[in-house]
């Protein structure tokens, strides 16, 4: 009974350094909120030659309805790292969902900023393209307006040409001029 107790403890023991060893490898998550305009920058001491994967995943907070609504076009990621001499060592847009990999060479403290590419216009499912829209219908309309002035103006000017010369050839022939 001790011998399977003992062995039962060296089995334990087993699991739990490889708990220990896992946590002690330094792989960690984050889980934070940005805004539209804030950058969070987050500054690591990572060893020489460690590659670092980041996963990611942006989502749009809807204040009404108090829920994260689903992946919205054109919004992304944009990731920048710095190594301890001040280096960019990647520096990459990327889309709404995915994965950012970099291999230090330099040991020390990197800095990993990751900031929004979008606009609050952009951020409302392609608010960008409804304004690039209207601004595309307003043009055409001012141009289709602006076209149909001219064409009045240039026949009310005709129009006007023909009754000064017909006023004209009418005041000469009572004057008996022509």
């Amino acid at each position: 009974m001790a011998g399977v107790r003992a062995g039962l403890l060296r089995a334990m023991g087993r699991q739990v350094l490889l708990l220990l060893a896992l946590c002690a490898t330094g792989a960690r998550g984050l889980y934070f909120h940005i805004g539209e305009t804030e950058k969070r920058c987050f500054i690591e001491e990572i060893p020489d030659e460690t590659m670092v994967i980041g996963n990611y995943r942006t989502q749009m907070w809807d204040k009404q309805k108090e829920v994260f609504l689903p992946s919205t076009p054109g919004l992304g990621m944009h990731v920048e790292v710095k190594d301890p001499d001040g280096k960019v060592v990647l520096s990459r847009q990327y889309g709404s969902e995915g994965r950012f990999t970099f291999t230090s060479h330099t040991p020390g403290d990197h800095q990993i900023c990751l900031h929004s590419n979008s606009t609050r216009m952009a951020l409302f499912a392609g608010g960008k393209l409804y304004r690039e829209e209207r601004f595309r219908l307003t043009s055409e309309s001012t141009n289709q307006r602006v076209l149909w002035w001219s064409i009045a103006q240039t026949v009310i000017l005709i129009l006007t040409g023909i009754w000064q010369m017909r006023h004209l050839k009418s005041f000469f022939e009572a004057k008996k001029l022509v």
